[in-house]
């Protein structure tokens, strides 16, 4: 007999396959969305769409992993479970509702142990009305070079210089700077891109294909990467000036506290532009919005932002040694993903309540 742990996989290919099977098993209809470029070890890449329940539904719960790439081991794990769990399928056939499972809409970054897209874009700074001016981030520009450095691992004289700006301006001013999005540099890290990504164009096909009978939609999508080890924080999808939108996710998935804004000053996360969620009315209008993100903790903040740093090193010097290119992948890994039975079982069970009171809210 299988554990539920087993529904995490090793790879991109492997994490594919468990979940096409999976959803195969359960009788849902599937829709590929192929991504014309090659994984790692030459696999094909893809969106792919599981539907479980009528398709005329008006009242759809959206389940998303993969946004940033290696984020989707996490992701890929948790919708894999879930198709295999027999209690939750029976309960979203007696509430009547539909469920969307968008797996890997990230699918290069995760073969390629990448937070970023093929395009170095982080998908989740991507969604941006490019025919404006995007906004600046003069504070990236200025740290850009040292957060980069001509070689890797950082000198001595670079870590104290990172160590410095820690301590002179505080490691939240840091952290939004950082990672709160810039389009100046396209080398540089959380480059929100200058053009709409691939996968941001085929997640807004996909939910017009999909979900142009909807109603009432719900939206989870999974993260990891910042946050103590374990812990989830659950963050509101949406403007802090959306305020019936934020009572409403509130009473579905608040019980235990107050869903964070993004940007708060006790959330785990900067504040950020050009995030995802805004595809849910454009691409939607029709139907009532409530979303969800959850950020799973992984590894201390540092540690994170290092292994960040490393992966775009890496991709600017693909002449790196073998062994170095190696450590770097590893290191990157281990910052989104905890490959322990406890940090899994945690996962799956706070993404499986999620669920199930999106069921209650929907229902309402």
């Amino acid at each position: 007999m299988s554990t539920p742990t087993e529904s995490f996989s090793d790879s991109y290919a492997q994490a594919r396959a468990k979940f096409l099977q999976a959803a195969g098993n359960a009788g849902l209809a599937l829709t590929c969305y192929p991504l014309d470029l090659p994984g790692v070890d030459g696999e094909a890449l893809a969106i792919d769409a599981a539907w479980q329940g009528p398709r005329d539904a008006q009242r759809v719960l959206l389940v998303s992993s993969g946004v940033h790439g290696v984020e989707g081991y996490c992701g890929s794990g948790a919708q894999t479970a879930l198709l295999g769990d027999a209690a939750w399928m029976a309960a979203v056939e007696q509430a009547g509702v539909a469920v969307l499972y968008l797996h890997a809409l990230n699918p290069h970054g995760f073969s390629h142990t990448r937070r970023v897209t093929q395009e170095n874009v982080d998908l989740n700074r991507n969604f941006q009305d490019f025919s404006r001016p995007l906004p600046a981030n003069p504070a990236y520009c200025k740290l850009h070079p040292r957060l980069l450095p001509p070689i890797w691992p950082p000198t001595l004289g670079n870590r104290l210089a990172i160590l410095g700006l820690i301590l002179t301006q505080g490691l939240r001013r840091l952290q939004t700077a950082i990672s709160g999005g810039q389009y100046e540099r396209p080398d540089g890290l959380f480059f929100g891109g200058s053009a709409p990504s691939w996968s941001n164009l085929t997640l807004r096909r996909v939910l017009r294909e999909q979900l142009g009978q909807a109603r009432r939609l719900a939206w989870l999508d999974l993260h990891t990467g910042l946050g103590k080890s374990g812990d989830c924080e659950r963050m509101f999808m949406g403007t802090r000036g959306q305020a019936e939108g934020y009572a409403r996710a509130n009473r579905w998935w608040g019980q235990r506290t107050a869903l964070m804004h993004l940007g708060s000053a006790s959330s785990v996360s900067a504040d950020l532009t050009g995030l995802l969620w805004v595809t849910a009315s454009q691409e939607c209008p029709q139907a009532e919005f409530t979303g969800m993100y959850m950020e799973f903790g992984t590894q201390p903040l540092l540690e994170v932002m290092h292994a960040l740093r490393g992966d775009h090193w890496l991709h600017l010097h693909a002449e790196a040694p073998a062994a170095l290119k190696s450590e770097i992948k590893q290191r990157l890994r281990k910052a989104f993903y905890v490959e322990t039975p406890q940090w899994q079982q945690a996962v799956l069970t706070e993404v499986r309540q999620a669920a199930l009171q999106a069921l209650d809210g929907l229902s309402c």
